[in-house]
């Protein structure tokens, strides 16, 4: 049976069948991990992989967006390295979190189990979970000081975990010893294996009941429908090129600003995006691999033409350009801890060109960093403990409405973990967490608020360490729309409190007991002018507290008062 040969009904049914193997490997580890990151946040993903190609067929709903593309790179990198070994057995099971073979970061580890079906390869499954430690020079592996992966955390290259079958403990023994968690590590090593089990056995009975010539057909077809979906959606838009810039603040060893430059040019069903005179490789930890690079441009086309499906078949239309020795295509040994600042300032310059060509699709630029803070030190037993945890901020504003208040960024669909579970695991105590007023970029449609995060240490003594970014440019609107605020963090010393000397990233802040460190995030961009905005939402918004009254009047002019209640 040929892809054609499917009716629409039947490729429904097993487009959701495939789609519920990978939710459920995601709900198995959720529920299973040690670590909050994973099991609160979601930082997490697993999908269906082309046996040959390694390209993404199916990944669940729950999933990091950011992992489609990256695990890719992955399963490839698995397929090539058991080709030098006599190709896959069923029964293997490889693990690595070499960032530049598989993308992202090193706290990122990725299991790749080939999945048989009467004696042959069929495609492959995959696991990929954040774990909250893998050695390195800072507790949480975001070493804002990192000029090396080695600085960064301890490097896996893909290595059979189980050989047909058989696990080889001896791998696990190198894992558990190369963490500050042990125990949080192997709870999640657990988790990965168990729901790459559980796939086995969705998958089995998925071809029990259809065969394995109709499930192949599907998935070819539903590749070649993405492919054809998202060639429409180009051909609906103007030709024509338009190009966009961004900076981060520095790259945690120079303090230096570093140019991010896209040009998106559509050409009938084409498009390209070139990021030619991006900065060249850094120092420091914001570059990221190529495969990051390629993963990012997905999720922000995924955003701009949000009906598309999440498979391979969605990037064949477009060409990306992505130049040598640019920050975007950083080889190993070269540091990446801090990828995920580096993709949302991708996204954020996509979204900007993207906007001078269709503003209708696009939102504002959204805060544009997770605030990577580590927290670090030892229990009154001596042991260990390690409070890593990314923050939320605001989102952009869009044709439809206001941005969102306090989500997370739009590399995921993680959730931010709850200051109870927080408070309960680690020595710490959130003195505030909060809307931050007058954080939104002003415009028709407002961007969304940021937040405060104020925490205090409750140990006798800990370490701080902050990885984060928009402290020195600030998330910018479209279509006319506003700035939002910058980012910034305090951290309290016995003379009062102070900021980071680059601003965004400084490590090895020592605390005390009563002292506290303190995120203000940034809001999202504002869309279309301020001009435009309805006096009475201005004035719901002071009457919130989200905006001021002197700066409402600034920034909208003084008609909202005419209205007010």
């Amino acid at each position: 049976m040929t892809g054609a040969g499917i009716d629409p009904i039947t490729l429904a049914v097993l487009a959701g069948r495939m789609e519920q193997i990978a939710d459920e490997m995601d709900a198995t580890l959720f529920r299973s991990a040690f670590n909050p990151i994973i099991a609160e946040a979601h930082d997490a993903s697993h999908g269906l992989y082309h046996a040959e190609t390694g390209d993404t067929l199916v990944q669940g709903k729950s999933g990091l967006p950011i992992f489609v593309g990256v695990m890719s790179f992955a399963v490839k990198a698995v397929i090539d390295k058991a080709a030098e070994t006599g190709g896959p057995v069923d029964g293997d099971i490889w693990i690595f979190n070499d960032a530049h073979m598989g993308g992202t970061h090193l706290s990122d580890m990725r299991l790749v189990r080939p999945y048989f079906r009467d004696g042959a390869l069929f495609c492959y499954l995959a696991s990929v979970g954040h774990w909250h430690d893998v050695g390195g020079a800072v507790p949480g592996n975001y070493n804002p000081a990192a000029t090396d992966a080695f600085q960064e955390a301890f490097v896996l290259p893909p290595v059979r975990i189980a050989r047909a079958g058989e696990m080889q403990t001896d791998i696990v023994d190198i894992l558990m010893r190369n963490t500050r968690l042990p125990q949080s590590a192997m709870g999640d090593l657990n988790g990965q294996l168990g729901a790459l089990d559980l796939g086995v056995r969705r998958m089995d009975e998925l071809l029990d009941a259809y065969g394995g010539e109709t499930i192949r057909a599907a998935l070819a077809a539903l590749s070649d429908r993405a492919e054809a979906l998202m060639r429409a959606e180009l051909s609906s838009l103007p030709d024509g090129r338009w190009q966009a810039e961004d900076f981060l603040d520095n790259d945690g060893i120079t303090d230096v600003a570093l140019p991010i430059r896209v040009a998106l040019e559509i050409s009938g069903d084409r498009l390209v995006l070139d990021f030619e005179g991006t900065a060249p490789r850094c120092a420091g930890p914001v570059n990221i691999a190529l495969p990051t690079a390629v993963a990012t441009a997905y999720v922000a086309i995924k955003h701009i033409f949000p009906a598309l499906p999440a498979n391979a078949g969605v990037m064949r239309p477009i060409e990306l350009r992505i130049p040598e020795g640019s920050l975007l295509s950083a080889e190993f040994p070269a540091p990446v801890g801090g990828y995920t600042e580096t993709i949302l300032r991708m996204i954020d310059v996509i979204f900007s060109a993207a906007a001078q060509a269709a503003p209708e699709r696009v939102v504002a630029n959204a805060y544009g960093t997770i605030n990577a803070l580590s927290i670090a030190g030892k229990r009154g037993n001596g042991a260990p403990w390690v409070m890593f945890s990314f923050y939320g901020g605001g989102h952009g504003g869009s044709s439809e409405g206001d941005g969102l208040n306090h989500g997370n960024a739009p590399i995921s669909t993680a959730t931010i973990p709850p200051m109870e579970i927080l408070e309960a695991a680690y020595p710490v105590m959130f003195r505030q967490w909060a809307l931050r007023g007058g954080s939104a970029g002003a415009g028709t449609h407002r961007g969304g608020l940021g937040a405060v995060y104020e925490i205090e240490l409750l140990e006798e003594n800990a370490e701080a360490f902050l990885f984060g970014e928009r402290g020195r440019f600030a998330p910018r609107g479209v279509a006319g729309g506003g700035e939002a605020a910058l980012n910034v963090f305090s951290y309290e010393q016995e003379d009062g409190w102070h900021h980071p000397p680059m601003a965004s990233k400084m490590r090895g802040i020592a605390l005390r007991r009563g002292q506290a460190v303190r995120l203000e995030t940034p809001g999202g961009g504002g869309y279309g002018p301020a001009s435009a905005r309805a006096p009475e939402a201005v004035a719901r918004d002071v009457a919130m507290g989200y905006l001021g009254e002197e700066d409402a009047t600034r920034l909208y002019g003084p008609g909202w008062t005419a209205v007010r209640s």
